[in-house]
């Protein structure tokens, strides 16, 4: 049943929370999905099966919350996951951030290493802002952002286009994380797609060649594609959570 959480500046954060046994695990969406995507039931699924606590959320401008998506940035959806792990949850948690939420729980992880047991990224999208949409730009399109606050991109996930805000790129260069070192002093697990259109495979390597954990591994999927929701990548993502659990 969805609940809400009095979250930052006023923000209305709603989340789903499962009791269970610790350390419970976080799902962190991507950029413009919400907690009810196939990924984050499958994984809430998995918790009543297995006992273990579970919690997923939207932020601020996506899903059941409040707010306007084109009104969003990093560092305000990685507020929002803060609140919602620090009021919702108890003890170290492990964090599942898909996409723009790996980016995130790569935020939160920095932030509150000692609410962090382990992170599993999806597709992992550390920097996406600067990394993709502003390196792609053209001289005219940074100009046209510049001068107008706003693009919008088509998307093959709806047939209304992705607004990217002049605000979500200038903001997203404070919350840059492979630009300064990067330490994670817990199990990591990265999963990436061969496939995958939106996070180039180069940047799971980056990131794996920039965190510095005792224990990092990455398994790329050949042929997986960014959605990674096919019973294979489910499995693995469960599989990947497990290995985490136990150190």
């Amino acid at each position: 049943m969805t609940e809400f959480l009095d979250g930052p500046q006023g923000r209305r954060i709603a989340f789903e929370r499962q009791p269970g046994q610790g350390p419970g695990v976080v799902f962190l969406g991507g950029f413009k999905s919400d907690m009810r995507g196939s990924k984050a039931e499958y994984l809430a699924q998995w918790a009543a099966r297995s006992g273990r606590a579970f919690l997923r959320f939207d932020y601020s401008g996506h899903g059941e919350s409040s707010g306007d998506f084109e009104d969003g940035s990093i560092g305000d959806w990685a507020a929002d996951a803060m609140a919602a792990i620090a009021a919702l949850t108890e003890g170290p948690q492990v964090l599942v951030g898909s996409s723009m939420g790996g980016w995130i729980s790569l935020l939160v992880a920095r932030a509150m290493p000692e609410r962090v047991a382990g992170l599993v990224g999806i597709a992992a999208a550390p920097d996406f802002t600067e990394q993709g949409y502003w390196a792609a730009a053209t001289p005219a399109q940074r100009e046209a952002l510049m001068r107008d606050g706003r693009w919008e991109l088509p998307s093959e996930y709806s047939d209304a286009p992705y607004v990217i805000t002049r605000r979500l790129i200038e903001e997203g260069r404070d919350h840059l994380v492979l630009q300064s070192p990067l330490n994670m002093p817990f199990p990591v697990r990265l999963l990436q797609g061969t496939a995958d259109a939106d996070v180039p495979m180069d940047w799971a390597l980056r990131l794996l060649d920039h965190a510095q954990s005792p224990d990092l591994r990455l398994t790329l999927v050949k042929g997986a594609d960014h959605r990674f929701s096919t019973p294979e990548c489910l499995g693995l993502i469960e599989a990947a959570i497990a290995e985490v659990l136990r150190g």
